[in-house]
């Protein structure tokens, strides 16, 4: 997992059956020290994250563990909304 921080929101008029009704959001990778670092990603939201807020997401194959693997093609996916900076920036230097 990696901590981002969701910068937006995309909109699509077509896109996989599968995929009708979840979000897709914008995020922003980030460092230790939750500064930026690498491009943005799309990411399918399964927390209920909002703009603005920190979160962790993953890739690969367990992107698709929070739903139905073989139906939902996703590759990037946010699994847990961060409430405390302070806890993230002590986690990430142990």
């Amino acid at each position: 997992m990696q901590i981002a921080r969701v910068v937006g929101n995309v909109v699509s008029t077509v896109k996989n059956e599968s995929l009708e009704g979840r979000k897709l959001l914008i995020v922003q990778t980030l460092d230790a020290d939750l500064k930026e670092k690498g491009n943005l990603m799309i990411a399918l939201d399964s927390v209920g994250a909002g703009v603005g807020e920190l979160v962790f997401w993953c890739r690969g194959k367990e992107a698709s563990f929070p739903f139905k693997r073989d139906e939902t093609p996703t590759d990037c996916t946010i699994v847990g909304i961060i409430d405390s900076a302070g806890h993230v920036q002590n986690l990430e230097r142990k």
